[in-house]
């Protein structure tokens, strides 16, 4: 059985918190939603014809790099006493060291490089360990096509899994053989698909920081659907790898996704990414990639 809504939740990495939650998918989305949104219930159209795939965010008044003004309420960066608020995201000063730390870099060139790691692969693939907002873990296996298809899929006990097909969010409960579809273009992560990414265009820079043996990159979200989400992006001190996000959503949960064993490149089946929408056409199309799948096996 399918189900749908016309509003999205926070976000694919904030729904995948209610896999720690021991109710079927369908009650732990009906009850996310409704704390989120205040019990607002409208029927989405099955179609993915509803929104087109890969709307952009609408634009915000946002910084065009990592200097712009940050809220009144943030904290003086390290390093200054006294600074000001307006300048306390910007936390790393200086220039890349010669070996390759971007620990002392320029806020703007810690953006630049962010920027660049995500647009130096067009498939992800690895593992993620998820700890909720009660402190429960799980564990689970992550894919990623640009642009917009996006999967994970979690270890037993847990018998859920989202995919992203660039246009909907499937959250789906293997054991109940269950389906709850959302929009994509309202989720937090989004800009993690999208086929170039710009973080300072997309989203807010907030604060760029040193962490203990790596660079922290925190972002807010204005555009997601019942308000703010804040991200935090975390890298190794030379920024060749992304090692974990956390995001709060706007009710002030905080999930935490930890990265291991990630791979850049690897070719990723398309049948990964595929959503079922109880069309005529949809069995045709799963077909096909069936087919392609079954050629490209063939050929190597």
């Amino acid at each position: 059985m399918t189900g749908c809504r016309s509003r999205l939740a926070a976000g694919p990495l904030l729904l995948l918190a209610l896999a720690l939650q021991p109710q079927p998918a369908s009650a732990q989305l009906s009850n996310f939603i409704d704390g989120l949104l205040g019990n607002k219930e409208e029927k989405a159209p099955a179609a993915p014809e509803a929104e087109p795939p890969q709307v952009p965010a609408a634009k915000k008044a946002a910084p065009k790099s990592a200097q712009g003004k940050a809220a009144s309420t943030d904290k003086p960066a390290p390093g200054k006493p006294g600074a000001k608020a307006a300048d306390s995201q910007v936390a790393a000063v200086g220039s890349p060291s010669a070996g390759g730390s971007m620990q002392h870099a320029e806020p703007e060139a810690v953006v630049q490089r962010a920027n660049a790691y995500f647009n130096s692969f067009q498939t992800l693939t690895g593992g993620f360990l998820q700890i909720g907002p009660d402190g429960r873990k799980i564990g689970g296996k992550l894919s990623l096509a640009k642009p917009g298809r996006l999967r994970f899929e979690y270890d037993q006990p847990s018998p859920l899994e989202v995919v992203a097909d660039g246009t909907s969010v499937a959250v789906r409960d293997r054991k109940l053989n269950t389906q709850d579809l959302y929009f994509i273009s309202q989720t937090p992560l989004k800009f993690l698909i999208r086929d170039k990414i710009d973080l300072a265009r997309d989203l807010q820079v907030t604060e760029v920081a040193n962490d203990p043996g790596g660079i922290r990159v925190s972002l807010e979200d204005r555009s997601t659907l019942g308000g703010t989400s804040k991200i935090q992006l975390y890298f190794d001190a030379e920024m060749k790898t992304l090692s974990q996000w956390r995001i709060t959503d706007p009710q002030g949960y905080l999930t935490t996704v930890q990265l291991s064993n990630l791979q850049k490149g690897k070719a990723v089946d398309p049948i990964l990414f595929f959503i079922d929408y109880g069309r005529a056409e949809d069995k045709a199309a799963l077909e096909q990639l069936k087919q392609q799948r079954n050629q490209a096996n063939a050929q190597e």
